[in-house]
């Protein structure tokens, strides 16, 4: 999305004449809220935390909330409405919320939103704005969801208010507030089941109701017992004593049992009561030990259970460390870990190599465009250059599969270096990594080719993944070498992912497999046989099923209303051919899931290049758990998309974006996705022609973009950027950006909130500018609308921690609770004109001056600013 100046934007090529937006039509909501007052708390030994559930319809309700009771499924003796555009600005419901000490609280909100779209409320906690609550769009005014903050509270007695206003959109019902205080932990939130690792016929579903996320956990059925699991990573800050809470449903009739697993070993079986029916879901709560950093927390169904039971998710409860994690992994080769709620929850423990023990170079930390550094993780990586070089690193979960990224010369022709490279596990090898420099380099001007008389070699790195065959034990020593026999001058280790695959999946019900359609994985091109046998599946009735294999295509397969499903990532590949292959919606509800699309691409090309995924995904559709690598863009879906669901992606070097909302694409969410080395924004909205309206990126994690930003929004109105950790942009952008650079004028209010940014802002060679963390960019038009930006975190900017600019005004832009600490230029650097309201806003370790300020911008100061 951001090409060098004087260039001009190649839109993706679209399959069929444009179709007209679609309109969306905001519903006006009843009322919601509830009240009352329930208690819990851990098991015995574990640190103690209380839970009170606040009845909205027994709150204080102002300024036209008020009590209700004319939808179903609410707690209590009703809820609470009149969130209405007619009380936009004075609708109020305020809870009281006791605390046996200060510190931080988790707020869970129940609300329903039949709207179709995202709305907003503003929380307040003891009258202070804890930020823009983004309440997703539920099935209709009778279905109920939950959303969650974590807020500081005082001791004693707090007032906590959702309040509508005049920067929300509001329009919702609100049933009661879960609020969990005190004891000493920390709760991250629920972790989705369907975003969990998988294995033994334990299968995502989203046939009965009442679930939360995208779905639910089945397979746990009797043909599946002894090999059922579903399995969960969980970071602590240190070890200690937790608990894990288990929502399930067991609709039949009698309890059930699965074992409980941590780190491998037994932590009892767990009994599962019987459920009202399939629709209706409880909670059942286990201790726990936890290990200091990632923890694998299992279910499975073992020869010992009774299983046939439901998974929704897994909330744990964390023992909470003494000290302050450092952005930097520990020398242990364990990542330090995230703040909580913040970047996705990944399957893989993630090593970097100059963390780890080597006889090799250390590259000294850099982030100078077109160094090997400036394009590594952390900003640093390993060179081995002679034979017996090696770096080492300790396992802290069992793995039985790895993914290592690495840079290896390039070719003096530029097609690309093969080379194997060493691996042993304890001293006992293992077999070669099989490495290549083809899909790594590009030279010249943007958009880069293959041509080394163009000179500016740069991107350097690639990925390749292998299994072992075997699990390896946390504590094991992997040891990566170059021996005798593995030719490359050098080899650049930059990080390795270890993780467990589970087994490959089997045939789903309501699926057909494509083998009996003549869809076999045996070299041929199947393009043709695999949109045959999807035409079958869906006039069947049915999904169709991508055994394990590799399968080649040459073009887009179309999608229109069916469901895809492979054996898993590290099973079902679909390798594309040249500049192609991959899926291409045309339209319908569909399905998309557990599989990898490996392009074959080496350069950039936006004419003749493919993306992974494309086109319109009609109403309601689902992408998940697919990676994808070496295409022009991950997924670049189009309007008039509505209300597609796109998580547990992970995308690896693409020569353009990682994920791009192009055009009137309404209600998307992206989440819980790991994003890497994109050759454009890792994650764009882009209203190009119309708005992209009502959507998020919400829960990923962003790592090394070049040539643009970690995640920009382009125009657009209602869309939000939340909770992501995003790290060591390149060249030429922002860690996030808000920008009017393309596509239609913003028509809403924008908000960006709970992001951590680490190593952002990057220089952009063409013009010499020097780009912040963050990025507020008025350049074609104004930034007429608001732009909320609240509890975002910047460490160690590369320039300014937020920067505005440029010729045009940003009119409206709202701060608070935003935290620069270390930056190489400013914290705040103003170069337009406009208004913004600052509030709870920390500046540290600055270069330059804190605040500089130019262009007629006016800075209004609220309470809570400290260092500027």
């Amino acid at each position: 999305m951001y090409p060098a100046p004087g260039t001009t934007r190649t839109t993706a090529r679209a399959a069929g004449g444009a179709r007209p937006a679609r309109k969306a039509t905001a519903l006006a909501s009843a009322a919601v809220v509830v009240a009352g007052l329930a208690l819990w708390s851990l098991a015995p030994g574990a640190a103690q935390a209380a839970s009170t559930v606040l009845e909205a319809e027994s709150a204080a309700n102002t300024g036209g909330a008020a009590a209700a009771a004319d939808h179903a499924g609410y707690t209590g003796t009703g809820f609470v409405g009149g969130f209405t555009d007619a009380n936009k600005g004075a609708a109020k419901t305020s809870f009281t919320v006791q605390a046996p000490s200060a510190g931080n609280a988790t707020l869970a909100i129940r609300y329903a939103n039949g709207t179709g779209s995202a709305k907003t409320l503003t929380l307040l906690v003891n009258g202070a704005s804890a930020g823009q609550v983004t309440l997703p769009a539920t099935a209709n005014w009778d279905t109920w969801a939950t959303v969650q903050q974590s807020v500081d509270i005082n001791s004693g007695a707090n007032t906590v208010t959702y309040a509508f206003t005049a920067a929300d959109s509001g329009n919702v019902n609100l049933d009661n507030l879960t609020a969990t205080t005190g004891g000493g932990t920390t709760t991250p939130g629920a972790l989705e089941a369907e975003s969990a690792a998988l294995a033994g016929g334990a299968v995502t579903a989203a046939d009965h109701a009442g679930y939360t996320g995208t779905g639910f956990v089945g397979g746990y059925t009797d043909g599946n017992k002894g090999n059922a699991s579903t399995t969960f990573t969980v970071t602590s800050a240190t070890a200690g004593s937790g608990s894990v809470a288990i929502r399930y449903a067991n609709g039949t009739g009698s309890a059930k049992t699965l074992t409980l697993l941590v780190n491998g070993a037994s932590a009892g079986q767990v009994t599962l009561p019987a459920t009202a029916n399939w629709d209706t879901w409880a909670t059942v709560q286990q201790s726990v030990a936890f290990a200091a950093g990632a923890n694998t927390v299992a279910l499975k169904f073992t020869a010992a259970d009774s299983g046939n039971v439901n998974l929704d998710s897994l909330t744990p409860t964390t023992p909470t460390g003494t000290s302050t994690p450092s952005p930097t992994p520990s020398g242990s080769g364990t990542p330090a870990p995230d703040p909580s709620g913040v970047g996705a929850t990944l399957p893989f423990t993630t090593y970097e190599a100059e963390a780890g023990t080597t006889n090799g170079t250390v590259l000294t930390p850099d982030r100078t465009y077109l160094t090997v550094a400036s394009e590594a993780s952390g900003r640093s990586a390993v060179k081995l250059s002679q034979t017996g070089q090696y770096v080492e690193i300790k396992l802290t979960a069992p793995a039985n599969a790895v993914n290592l990224r690495y840079s290896l010369p390039d070719s003096a022709d530029g097609t690309g270096t093969d080379a194997s490279l060493s691996v042993y596990a304890d001293g006992q090898a293992l077999p070669d990594l099989q490495l290549t420099s083809r899909y790594a380099w590009v030279y010249g001007a943007y958009p880069y080719d293959n041509s080394v008389g163009g000179g500016q070699g740069h991107r350097f790195f690639d990925e390749t993944r292998a299994v072992f065959g075997r699990t390896l034990p946390a504590g094991t020593v992997l040891r990566f070498q170059k021996d005798a026999a593995d030719t490359a001058a050098s080899y650049t280790l930059d990080l390795v992912e270890a993780e467990q695959t589970g087994a490959a999946g089997t045939l789903p019900a309501g699926y057909v497999s494509a083998a009996d359609l003549g869809v076999l994985p045996n070299g041929q091109d199947v393009t043709a046989a695999l949109t045959s046998a999807l035409g079958t599946a869906k006039n069947q009735g049915k999904g169709l099923f991508l055994p394990a294999g590799t399968y080649v295509v040459s073009d887009h397969v179309n999608l229109s209303g069916v469901k895809l499903r492979g054996a898993g990532v590290w099973y079902t590949v679909l390798r594309g051919t040249g500049l192609k292959g991959g899926l291409y919606g045309t339209g319908g509800t569909s399905t998309v899931e557990d599989l990898m699309i490996d392009g074959q691409n080496t350069a950039r090309d936006d004419a003749g290049g493919q993306a992974g995924i494309e086109g319109d995904f009609g109403t309601g559709s689902v992408i998940r758990n697919v990676w994808i690598q070496h295409t022009k863009v991950g997924l670049w879906i189009n309007a008039p998309t509505k209300g597609l669901q796109i998580d547990s992606l992970r995308i690896r070097d693409t020569y353009a974006d990682g994920v791009n909302l192009h055009g009137a694409v309404d209600s998307t969410v992206v989440s819980n996705s790991s994003i890497r080395g994109t050759g454009d924004d890792a994650l764009a909205m882009w209203s190009d022609g119309a708005a992209v309206t009502n959507s998020a990126f919400r829960n990923n994690t962003v790592q090394l973009p070049s040539l643009a930003n970690g995640a920009a929004v382009y125009g657009g109105s209602g869309n939000s950027v939340q909770n992501n950790l995003i790290s060591d942009t390149v060249t030429a952008g922002a860690g996030i950006t808000v920008s009017s650079r393309f596509g239609q004028p913003f028509t809403g209010t924008t908000t960006v909130s709970g992001n951590v940014l680490r190593r952002t802002g990057s220089l952009e060679v063409n013009w010499n500018a020097q780009l912040g963390a963050l990025w507020i960019y008025a350049d074609q038009s104004d930034i007429a609308q608001p732009v909320v930006l609240n509890d975002n975190t910047v460490q160690d900017s590369t320039y300014s921690g937020l920067l505005l600019s440029w010729q045009k005004q940003v009119a409206d832009l709202r701060v608070d609770g935003l935290t620069i600490d270390r930056t190489g230029h400013h914290g705040i650097e103003v170069n337009a004109a406009g208004h913004g309201t600052f509030a709870n806003t920390r500046i540290s370790g600055t270069t330059d001056a804190p605040l500089d300020v130019a262009g007629g911008f006016t800075v209004q100061r609220g309470t809570g600013n400290t260092g500027w």
